[in-house]
Formats: structure tokens, sequence, C-alpha cells
């Protein structure tokens, strides 16, 4: 049995996307991740009752910026598409949702 805890997560990020579903927003935030060669490991999303929902895992060991400056441009981008948009290093998101 593989322990999730010894994977190597380094360059990897969670990126949730929360609010009322309009369209274009999987659009924003992909072309936002490729100008930057992000590389999307997986993608989950869902509307529920005109919510919107997205789950991204990225790699970003060989992107073009800084995880930091990423992270700012797509808080930048939350605010003009009226969503909420959150980037975390994985290692941070597993251990805050842990079970």
């Amino acid at each position: 049995m593989t322990d999730s805890t010894s994977t190597p997560t380094s360059g990897r990020a969670i990126i949730t996307v929360l609010g009322s579903d309009r369209s274009g927003i999987v659009a924003a935030v992909t072309t936002e991740l490729a100008t930057h060669d992000a590389n999307i490991l997986d993608i989950s999303q869902t509307i529920l009752q005109g919510t919107f929902t997205m789950t991204m895992l990225v790699d970003l060991a060989s992107a073009s910026a800084p995880f930091d400056r990423i992270q700012e441009e797509l808080s930048a981008l939350s605010k003009e598409l009226g969503v909420q948009i959150t980037m975390q290093r994985e290692e941070v998101f597993r251990f805050m949702y842990r079970l």
C-alpha cells in the first residue's frame, strides 16, 4: 500500500473556483494558467442549481512564473469574473483537509 504523504508534490497546486455560473469561467482560468505554462493534471467541475464549482490539480514545476505571481493574477481574475478563485500548494491543501 502506498502512503499518499510520501508522494512528491513539489510544484503542484490545487485551484478551486466557486461562484455563479456564467460562460467563460473555464476558458478564462485555463487561459491564465496556459500563459504561464502551467500543466493541468486533473480537473473536475460541476454546476449545482446555478452555482459553478471547479477543482484543478496543476503542475507548476515548469511554469514561467513563480507560485505567488500566478496566485496574484488568479486573484485579479477572480474579481474580473465575479467568482472566488483560490490557489494553494498541494501540501498545504492536503494538510488542511486531511481526514
